[in-house]
Order: structure tokens, then C-alpha cells, then sequence
């Protein structure tokens, strides 16, 4: 049985100066207590009423103590709370109100002591992963064939530890240990041949639905792969455009909210036009109980998720994760392939002091692309291609227009270095305004 919701346990990691840490780091005694602390908080949360005839027996056995014995005491508390419970009972039933739970064809995303537990018990052979952002820059030129004219993908899931922000970690859940997966290049009418494993220290299932597949769940039926298993299929790349994929196991939006999504172009007959540069950009929303900036490895609310009301809000899955790693020469070409992997919210992308002379609106490489956008819609679930030629250097924020989700995090930088022309523009830029 899987376990869709798993939240995540408070953890602090020790700082790591190498790319990827393997070795074990043993909890401190602070945070062997975050198990017992969560556990209370779950008692409270799920049987709110047994808390409260717990406190009221206390109270009453206090009272009672006064003037009876403490045997006598004792009995006379329990007798008055288990009328009281008898009385609520009968009334609930009478007002038939249902359990909380969610309607969606997918499991509830409801966390449980026992999720912790499996997260707590299994810490140790979680990976800890220093960076989990993917480059911006790990963008394939062109598509890579392999034996027959098949496009060779495979993915690995895997569930690691690693830092959203500085001292704040969560437990992602990863297409090849990065936030997004791989860019994946193919071209129409090409067959990809897929292989997909799940890594043996998972604890959940996993696949993978493309949305640039035409078939059941797109892969979704084909790909189910438990801890330690394979599965492959092959599809056919039908038409152009710029696609989301996602992991879709038991609640799609609880295993995309801890980061299983990626993009996969599907280039036009004859290719796309050249140009200088080329960036992956991904949005994510992630849903944690803890304060914007609490430390220690956070656990996920599920009533956040369902209230669409997310902590963070980045870019390649943390925060500050494309503030130093987007550059470009004056006269270059850009290209930036944008996709959202929601869950929740709609992306506003607008890049600072920049006009996109292009936008292949929701992917579309179809039709003839926008002209002279400022700022370009993005649904929860889906992708878009901006193009734009650098003109003049400086720093160009790049945000969701939203513009409460940068504190958030969803924020980046392009860094343009080269000869400035007066022309177009002529003053003094100064630091510290926020851009």
C-alpha cells in the first residue's frame, strides 16, 4: 500500500561542501523529540474530541478530589465524560456529518503518524542531496537518437533529502535526483523508448504521465513501477510542442508538489530556428506546516496543498536556485522553455526590463507565436516558449508577476555582460531597488 501523503520530518542537516552526501547524519537529541512532538499534534488534530475528554476527565477528577474520595473521584470523572461522549456521538450521527476527506478519483492526500514513522524509520538510507536544482543550462542542443532512430530516455525516481533554502530541508521526491527531471528532446514522428526504475530506497511507487502522449494516463498505466522495480514502454511523439510530465501515482498533486515533473520538447518538422541560448526554467509550489524559513526538514500539510495555499514558491525547486547560473552576451538570442509543474497556482512569468519578441503560448508550436509580450500566462500543468534578443547589459529579474510569490521564492537572474549602447538606454543603474 502506498502512502501518497507521506509529510516530512524535521531533521537539521549539517552543512556539506561536496555535491552529494551519502554518509548517515544521526539526528540530534533536539530532534528525536520532532517524532513524539508530531505524534501529540496528530492525536490533537484526529481525535480532537478524546483530547478534550482527556483535559475534561483531568479537570473533573481535580474537582471531584475536593470532596470525594480518590477512588470515588475517579469514577465519577470517567462516568461524566463518557456521558458527554455518548452525547456527542448521538448527536453527530443525528446530523450525519461525514468525515473530512477528498473526492478526487486518486487517493486522499492525508498524512498519518504512520507515513512519519516509514520517513523516520528510512532516514538513513535517504540520499542528501547538497543542490537539488537542475541547471538552467542542461538543455540537449539537438535530439540524440539512439539504435533504429529511437530517442533512449530513462528515468530513475527517487526520494532524497535536500535543502529548499538555507538550514530548511524537505524530503523531495525526484526524476533523477534534480527539481525538474531532464529536459527531454525529441522531434515529431520520432518513438521514444522508455525505461523507468524506481529507486530501491523509495518508499513509494511511482510513474510517469507525459502529457505529450496519446494513450491511456499518458504512460501513466504502462509505467507503475514499485521500489526497486523497472518498466518499459514506447510511444510515439504525434505533435509539436512544448509538454509537462509528471510523476501520477496515487494523488498526482502530493508526488508533483514534492517535485516530480519535467518537460519534453517535441520539435516541428525540421527543427526549431538556432539561436545563441538556451534555458530550462520550471515552477513549483511546496506545501510545508512549518513558517517561511523554519528549519529543519519540513513536513508537508495536506491541508495546505488542498487549500492551494503554498510556503514556497521557486524556481527548479528552491529557492535562489537560478540567481547565478542564466548568462548571455549583448545581441544574443534567448530562449527560455517555461513550464509550471503547479500544483495549484497559475505562473505570470515576466522577465524584468525585457519584452519577449516571441511566446509560443501553452506550448503551441503550431501556430504563429505572440509578438512583443510583456508577461505570459502559464497554467498549473503546463509549459510556453519565450524567445528574446539581448540588447543591453545588466542583471534582468526574471519573476511570476505575482510578485508576493518572489518572497516566496520564485525569482531568478539573467546576467547579460557586454557593450552598452546609449541609445537605448542611458542613465545611472544603481543596486538595491529589488532588481
Amino acid at each position: 500500500m502506498s502512502l501518497p501523503g507521506a509529510p516530512l520530518l524535521s531533521y537539521n542537516i549539517p552543512s556539506k561542501n561536496n555535491s552529494t552526501i551519502n554518509r548517515v547524519h544521526q539526528p540530534s537529541k533536539e530532534n528525536l523529540m520532532e517524532p513524539i512532538s508530531y505524534l501529540w499534534q496528530y492525536i490533537v488534530e484526529e481525535y480532537d474530541v478524546f483530547m478534550v475528554g482527556i483535559v475534561a476527565a483531568i479537570l473533573l477528577f481535580v474537582i471531584f478530589r475536593r470532596v470525594f474520595s480518590r477512588r470515588n473521584a475517579a469514577a465519577l470523572a470517567v462516568a461524566s465524560i463518557g456521558i458527554l461522549i455518548a452525547f456527542a456521538t448521538s448527536a453527530s450521527k443525528s446530523a450525519n456529518v461525514p468525515a473530512p476527506r477528498a473526492f478526487g478519483p486518486g487517493e486522499a492526500p492525508k498524512q498519518s503518524f504512520k507515513d512519519v514513522y516509514q520517513v523516520y524509520k528510512n532516514y538513513a538510507n535517504f540520499e542528501q542531496v547538497e543542490n537539488i536544482a537542475r541547471d538552467p543550462n542542461e538543455v540537449p542542443p539537438s535530439v540524440v537518437y539512439g539504435k533504429d532512430g529511437m530517442i533512449e530516455v530513462h528515468l530513475t525516481t527517487k526520494e532524497v533529502i535536500a535543502e529548499m533554502a538555507d538550514g530548511t530541508t524537505l524530503n523531495y521526491w525526484t526524476f533523477d535526483n534534480a527539481v525538474p527531471g531532464p529536459f527531454i528532446r525529441g522531434r515529431v514522428g520520432d518513438t521514444v523508448h522508455l525505461t523507468i526504475s524506481n529507486d530501491a530506497t523509495s518508499l513509494h511507487p511511482h510513474n510517469v504521465d507525459f502529457h505529450a502522449v496519446t494513450g491511456p494516463g499518458g504512460g501513466a498505466s504502462a509505467t507503475l513501477v514499485a521500489p526497486g522495480a523497472s518498466k518499459e514502454m514506447t510511444f510515439k511523439l504525434l505533435s509539436p510542442g512544448i509538454y509537462v510530465y509528471h510523476c501520477a501515482f496515487g494523488n498526482p498533486g502530493v508526488h508533483m508538489t514534492h517535485g516530480m515533473y519535467g518537460l519534453i520538447l517535441v520539435e516541428p518538422e525540421g527543427g526549431l530556428p538556432p539561436v545563441d541560448k538556451e534555458f530550462y526554467i520550471m515552477q513549483g509550489e511546496f506545501y510545508t506546516e512549518g513558517g517561511l524559513g523554519n528549519k529543519g526538514l519540513q513536513l508537508f500539510d495536506a491541508q495546505a496543498y488542498l487549500d492551494g495555499a503554498p510556503q514556497y514558491i521557486v524556481f527548479n525547486g528552491k529557492t535562489g536556485a537560478l540567481t547565478t547560473n542564466l548568462t548571455a552576451e549583448v545581441g544574443d538570442t534567448v530562449r527560455m522553455y517555461v513550464g509550471n509543474g503547479g500544483v495549484n497556482l497559475t505562473s505570470n512569468f515576466h522577465v524584468i526590463g525585457e519584452i519577449f519578441d516571441r511566446v509560443y503560448r501553452e506550448g503551441d508550436l503550431l501556430s504563429p507565436p505572440a509578438l512583443g509580450v510583456q508577461t505570459t500566462l502559464i497554467p498549473a500543468g503546463g509549459a510556453t516558449m519565450v524567445e528574446f534578443t539581448v540588447d543591453y547589459p545588466g542583471n534582468y529579474m526574471f519573476v511570476d508577476h505575482g510578485l508576493a510569490r518572489s518572497d516566496r521564492g520564485a525569482w531568478g537572474m539573467l546576467q547579460v555582460t557586454g557593450t552598452a549602447d546609449p541609445s537605448i538606454y542611458n542613465g545611472a543603474i544603481e543596486s538595491g531597488g529589488g532588481h
